[in-house]
């Protein structure tokens, strides 16, 4: 199978070309306009219904009307001059925000969407009083506003609603300030933009300098990152398109996590295929570049299929976790990596098939021997020191994993982006009143039989509440517009997205609504607080399910590809030792040195996914490497040191890579992502530096031949010849070499 696609591909390279040219800039356009009406913001909508925040976000929707889609914006108002409000300014405040949410804000024009495509938020907002400043310096008001919080059109509009805000109160002699929920967002994301910008110009840049300084080609700079491009488009839109064809809301980070996994992923395989493709001509200069393309494509194509299949199988364990933000972003990452497996056996065969030698022009590099370098030095020291290498590795493995002692989770880490001017206003609202005012959690108690509810019928339920420590106000009970569900707010004196938010209301304000809500009557706590601590629950559990299921996959996986059991054993034994090192080395760096309150909670699982699963690519490729070298006549150490040699510098080149790809990830305003950026680039730079140049290729010099147990490599009939050893070994005729390599 893998030889015929990828012969097709060098028979008929500009078909291929164009088929892929089309689809993915076709699919792109198409997903970029698409990609915030599957989107999901909201946390808590992942959770199964069973969770009793998500049962309280279902009495919301269904009994007081919240929208999915809400967003809430506390917008403070204030004197311009600095004195305390007045009850004429108090009236004058009113009558400005009654005028404000009878006005409907239009949309404005963005260049970020096609005409066609975009969507029109523009809507009526919907504006409230929520409470005064005790001292009086301030009144706040609430501003709802629906949409997708990360869709650019509504950035826009809560814009131009904020101007004629401005414009509003400035003529009332009010200043105002904005805050919570879609200021964040917009002030976070105004503030981050050029940071985005440079960063993305700096990777790009990165990878294009160390293709320029190990191919010494132009064109093997420049193509594998716009080949890449252009496939990373065609997946982002599949699964765009897939999700809207199904029904199935996405996570907002989803899209910007599959771009990065693509592009990484993506200019791996192809440097992978590049640096087999440039050995090869250097063998046999007497072949058509094409003829060599399809023999490095079968041969590489094996080793990547398996790599790629391992991620799917890693990803595809989401499936059966509980938080639905897990379960849709396994199958979203898993297809986006099958198309790039498509591509990298068909589309980049037939780009080499294309260029042939002339990818790497201006090198004169084809022509010469080539001198030996760092690699064969690395290779050399692993076949004579195995032992201490093996050693020194594991200790270093072992002492970063000491982090994970004492480890917390944290669930705080989407909150405001200091140095805002959202930050500020909530700063200016947390000195004059609690810290959970403008996120309140919310107790929603409705009756059996749908029938109407009465204040009173609530009993001693809101006083109970009242005498909760750490429940600094209860507000009156709100009843719905039929009288058929009730909603009691609390204000907590600890921020809703808090570790002490979230024991409060787990605790002791749950075990206060079980203890005194009247018989016949049923009550579920809900708000942000609430979300986070059954959040925590659901991963929790996830944790334990998918870690070994995933595992197991891998593990099957490598016994397919290496008809071995000691091998996978050692492989699955050292990505796991670098999981561990990477997520201890992670709460080391945010928890115990920069002071945050823990490592973000889906940090565990998305390393293990990313470092375990990308991790295995470089594994997979080195010891497919020392299996074909160990095919050879000689000893089993002179086959590894063979094996670094040749495939040490694609792995160092693929990881640096694919860390500065995640690394990108480190300057997102959202802290969460800062976290998976930061430790995923470490974790890649581990297993390609520690684990697969020096770890594994050590254990093999160890162990020998025995590493392959019980199907030890067989001499190959016709040995295949290394560069510049063409008088020692015997050629193989290319068709021949092919089809073994395919098998």
């Amino acid at each position: 199978m893998i030889r015929a696609l990828t012969g097709f591909s060098t028979r008929s390279p500009w078909k291929v070309i164009a088929l892929w040219a089309v689809l993915g800039i076709g699919l792109s356009l198409l997903g970029q306009a698409l990609v915030f009406r599957v989107t999901q913001p909201r946390s808590g909508g992942f959770l199964p219904a069973s969770y009793d925040s998500a049962a309280a976000l279902k009495v919301a929707e269904e009994r007081f009307g919240v929208k999915p889609d809400a967003n809430t914006v506390t917008v403070l108002v204030a004197r311009a001059d600095g004195k305390k409000l007045t009850g004429p300014d108090r009236s004058r405040v009113g009558a400005v925000a009654e005028r404000l949410g009878s006005g409907r804000v239009r949309m404005p024009k963005t260049e970020d969407q096609p005409p066609v495509l975009a969507k029109d938020h523009s809507q009526t907002p919907k504006i409230g009083p929520a409470v005064s400043a005790p001292d009086g310096s301030f009144e706040l008001l609430s501003a709802e506003l629906t949409g997708n919080s990360a869709d650019p059109g509504l950035h826009a509009l809560y814009k131009a609603f904020r101007e004629r805000a401005e414009e509003r109160f400035a003529e009332a002699g009010m200043r105002v300030g904005f805050t919570g929920g879609l200021a964040d967002v917009v002030d976070g994301t105004d503030a981050e933009k050029t940071t985005r910008t440079v960063v993305g110009l700096v990777m790009m840049g990165l990878i294009v300098l160390v293709n320029v300084l190990v191919f010494r080609g132009v064109l093997a700079a420049f193509v594998p990152l716009l080949a890449v491009a252009v496939v990373g488009g065609a997946a982002s839109g599949a699964v765009v398109l897939a999700a809207l064809l199904t029904g199935i809301d996405l996570d907002a980070s989803t899209p910007s996590m599959i771009g990065v996994v693509l592009i990484g992923i993506g200019v791996d395989y192809f440097l992978f295929l590049l640096f087999r493709f440039r050995e090869r001509l250097r063998a046999r200069p007497d072949l058509p570049p094409r003829a060599v393309a399809a023999e490095v494509g079968a041969r590489v194509g094996t080793a990547i299929t398996s790599a790629a299949l391992t991620i799917v199988a890693a990803f595809a364990t989401l499936g059966i976790a509980t938080f639905g933000q897990f379960r849709v972003l396994g199958p979203a990452v898993a297809v986006s990596v099958l198309v790039m497996l498509l591509a990298a056996l068909t589309l980049m065969p037939a780009l080499l098939a294309v260029t042939g030698r002339r990818m790497f022009w201006p090198s004169r590099y084809l022509r010469r021997e080539p001198r030996l370098g760092a690699a064969a030095k690395a290779g050399e020291l692993v076949a004579r020191r195995p032992l201490a290498l093996v050693l020194a590795c594991v200790a270093l493995l072992g002492a970063l994993a000491t982090g994970l002692s004492g480890i917390r989770m944290d669930f705080g880490q989407s909150g405001t982006t200091g140095g805002t001017p959202a930050a500020a206003t909530a700063a200016e609202i947390s000195r004059a009143l609690p810290a959970g005012v403008f996120d309140p959690a919310s107790v929603y108690v409705t009756a059996a039989g749908g029938r109407t509810l009465t204040p009173e019928a609530l009993g001693d339920l809101p006083a109970a509440l009242g005498r909760v420590e750490g429940v600094g106000k209860v507000v009156a009970p709100a009843l719905n517009r039929d009288r058929t569900a009730a909603r009691i707010d609390l204000y907590l004196t600890a921020d809703s997205q808090t570790r002490q938010a979230r024991d409060l209301v787990s605790g002791p304000v749950r075990a206060a609504v079980a203890a005194h809500t009247p018989k016949g009557l049923e009550a579920h706590v809900g708000g942000t607080a609430a979300v986070f601590a059954d959040i925590s629950t659901a991963v929790d559990h996830d944790l334990r399910t998918v870690f070994p299921v995933a595992v197991a996959l891998i593990a099957l996986i490598l016994l397919v590809l290496l008809r071995s059991l000691l091998a996978p054993a050692v492989l699955i034994l050292s990505v796991g030792l670098c999981f561990a090192a990477t997520l201890g080395a992670s709460a080391l760096v945010f928890q115990h040195l920069l002071g945050k309150p823990g490592v973000d909670f889906v940090l565990p699982l998305v390393l293990f996914l990313f470092v375990v699963a990308l991790g295995t690519d470089y594994n997979i490729l080195i010891s497919d490497r020392v299996r074909e070298e160990m095919e050879r006549p000689g000893p089993a150490r002179a086959a590894v040191a063979r094996a670094v040699r040749h495939t040490a510098p694609a792995i160092a080149t693929a990881g640096v890579v694919l860390a500065a790809s995640f690394g990108t990830l480190a300057v997102d305003a959202a802290p969460s992502t800062r976290q998976i950026g930061f430790a995923t680039g470490l974790g890649i730079l581990l297993s390609a530096f520690v684990l697969s140049i020096v770890l594994v290729p050590a254990a093999a010099a160890l162990l020998g031949r025995g590493i392959w147990w019980p199907v030890r490599p067989r001499h190959a009939r016709h040995a295949v010849p290394e560069e510049g050893a063409a008088a020692q070994w015997p050629d193989t005729p290319i068709r021949d070499h092919a089809s073994r390599a395919a098998r």
